[in-house]
Formats: structure tokens, sequence, C-alpha cells
């Protein structure tokens, strides 16, 4: 049995044999990955020992006080929190050696090929085709708000491999490679004026079965893992107090006292707590996690991150008053990863409109909550028995 004091043994070995003053990042990072101590929850030979997930704060710890290089994990959120996990249930033993060990030191960067522009909320409808020919499958088709397309190596995609059978259980997941011909990305320049976000064209794409996850025509319920991890990795991520985007407001507070009013006072004490609960529900959530796989519970911190993120940034924006109309830059840009709290107010609020949307939208996390958290009986669906192709569009 893997314990603190073997990860602490373990970190000093690491540490010993890597100094991080004198090894070159990727360096170290591969190392650190062989050695186990990457993800140490995760099975031996793929970054981890099968250690309890609880017991990674003792190696990140130990490896921050070092000055050791991380993985920019920001960078690669979708690779981390929401490809790698589903390779890790789904993938085959070649899968799992061939992506796991780039993926988790950034040597290749994940984008995720979910939505679509005809399927809208309702991502179970989705029409892009994946038609079988031989050992390969021919993909065409087309995916919108894809975060980090332009610098990703890999794809997780969802295609429709059967029309003939209800939405859900036509679907099948693969593996993308983002450089492979047919694979067009294009810019979608969002109100912050930035993009961050594009869409991607699948033209005759051609992707092997064996970069296949799942069975086929399994894809939905292997997407649910995605699904719940991804919105863990949203509204569950680990934050300080007045961590995230109540920091900036609460610094305003203090710094400025010729803006404050009673009312933007009232509001700010109830944003803060708030901001406060959901802060360590989150920690709460996490602790969870290490007796298992995420659940639907996630969908209710994804809420919550969203909703707060856009009624905290509209009170930065009024705190500030004319200050907060001015915006920093618009010049069109095709950032890495997205910064809250390095840009200023105007940034904040606009960007934050997008919270209620990506990552799934309010409205349908509302639906997950209420029946698979609450248990409430489920909305009337009309189509659960009809073929894709027969369903109207």
């Amino acid at each position: 049995m893997t314990d603190a004091a073997e990860l602490e043994r373990r970190t000093a070995e690491l540490l010993a044999a890597q100094p991080p003053a004198t090894t070159g990042k990727l360096d170290f990072l591969k190392a650190r990955f062989d050695a186990g101590l990457a993800w140490v929850h995760y099975p031996e030979g793929l970054g981890g020992l099968g250690a309890p997930r609880s017991l990674q704060v003792v190696v990140d710890a130990a490896l921050e006080a070092a000055g050791a290089p991380d993985n920019d994990s920001r960078r690669n959120g979708i690779g981390l929190g929401m490809a790698a996990p589903t390779i890790l249930k789904y993938g085959t033993q070649e899968q799992k050696q061939r992506f796991l060990r780039p993926l988790w030191i950034g040597e290749e960067v994940w984008c995720q090929l979910f939505s679509e522009p005809g399927a809208g909320s309702d991502l179970a409808a989705l029409g892009t085709r994946a038609v079988r020919e031989g050992d390969e499958w021919v993909v065409n088709g087309q995916k919108v708000w894809t975060s980090g397309a332009h610098n990703s190596r890999w794809a997780i995609l969802i295609a429709r491999t059967d029309p003939n059978v209800p939405k859900h259980a036509g679907i099948t997941y693969f593996i993308c490679d983002m450089t492979d011909p047919g694979v067009d990305v294009r810019p979608l320049r969002q109100v912050t004026g930035e993009a961050e976000f594009n869409e991607v064209f699948l033209t005759d794409v051609r992707i092997p079965d064996s970069r296949r996850l799942g069975e086929i025509g399994d894809g939905w319920r292997v997407a649910q893992t995605t699904l719940n991890n991804e919105r863990v990795a949203i509204g569950g991520m680990r934050l300080p107090r007045e961590g995230g985007m109540i920091g900036p407001v609460a610094r305003t507070w203090r710094e400025r006292p010729e803006l404050r009013t009673h009312d933007l006072h009232q509001r700010l004490l109830k944003l803060w707590v708030e901001s406060e609960v959901a802060r360590l529900t989150a920690e709460r959530l996490r602790q969870q996690l290490v007796a298992g796989q995420p659940g639907p519970e996630g969908a209710g911190m994804k809420l919550a991150f969203a909703r707060l993120n856009q009624e905290i940034s509209g009170l930065e924006v009024e705190l500030r008053g004319e200050e907060g109309l001015l915006y920093d830059d618009w010049t069109m840009r095709r950032p890495e990863l997205v910064d809250f709290v390095g840009r200023d107010a105007g940034y904040r609020y606009l960007r934050a409109k997008g919270n209620s949307i990506e990552g799934g939208t309010s409205e349908v996390l509302l639906n997950i909550v209420a029946e698979r958290v609450l248990g409430l009986p489920a909305e009337p669906r009309t189509d659960k028995d009809v073929a894709w192709k027969d369903l109207a569009r």
C-alpha cells in the first residue's frame, strides 16, 4: 500500500535525481510521470502508483516547495480533465500507453469535438457521420465552440455511426488526429475580441478503428464519463479563499473606498458568502471523487460557477462606474488559455456570459440536477424511441 510516507520518499528521490534547478522542464515532467507521481491514483506504468487520489496533495506540496516545474494544466485542461479519465476508463492498453504520457506532460494538447450547430443543447441529436470502410471510419460533419482547437494535436470526438436507431444509441466515440487531411479549424471571434473557440469542419477524415474508444454504438455512455469530468473540472476547481472572480472585486472594494455605496456593499457581501460556500462545496465534491467516479453532482457545481461569475462580474462593472466600461484590448487573438483574473473588469464581464453555455448549458444542467440528483420526475420526451433519421430537424 502506497501511503503518504512512501510518496514523500519517492518524491525526494525524484528531486535528488532530477534537481529542478538544473533539469529542463520537459525532462523533469517525463521523469515525474515515469516515477508514478503525475496522478498518483492512476495505475503503475501510466503515471501513477494506484494510490488514493487524496494523496496527490502530498506530492504536489513537496514539488512546489522545491520549485519544480508543473505541467501548465490550464493550457491542456480538456486533455487532463476530460480526455485522460475517459481514456483510462475505456481505452485499450495500447491507447493508454500511447496517449496518457504526452498528454500529461503537455507535449500534446487536446480539444473536444462534441457540440454541433445543428444540435444545440441536445448533444445526442448530433449529425456528424462516421461510416466504416474496412479498418477505418470516414467522418463528415461540423463541430462548433471547440476550445483550443487551433493549438491541439488530438481531439475527443463523438459521431453518429447508426442513424437507424434512437439518437442516444447510434453514437460512437473516437480519438481524432487534428493534423489529418480534411480537418479544417476556423476561428470564432467572440464578444471579447478573442477567438479561443473555433469551428471545426470534418471532410472525409479517416480515423483508424484502433482509435475508437469503447464499443460501436456505445459512444453516449463513454461521453458521460467525459461530461461528468468536464463539469467537475469547471465547477469544482481548487481555489483559495477569494480565489476566482470574487478576488478582484474584493480588492477593488478595499482599495477604492470612494466607490462604495450601501447597495453595492450588501450585494458584495451576499456574493462573497455565496462564493465561499461554492468553494467549500467544491472541496467536498473533490473529496467525494476519492471514493469513485464523478457523478451528476458536478452539474450543480457548474451551475453555481456560471451564475456567480456572471453576477460578480456585473457587480464589478457597476462598482467601477465609468472605468468599468473601458476595455483593455480588442485585438483579434487566438489565445492558449482563458485568463479571467489577469484581464480587466470589462473582459471578465463579457467572457462570463459564455459560462452558462460552455460545458453544458445551464438549462440542460438544471434538468440533470432535477432528475439525477433530486430524483424529480423526468420531463416528457417524445423522441426517445424514434430513430435518429426520423427526427424532425
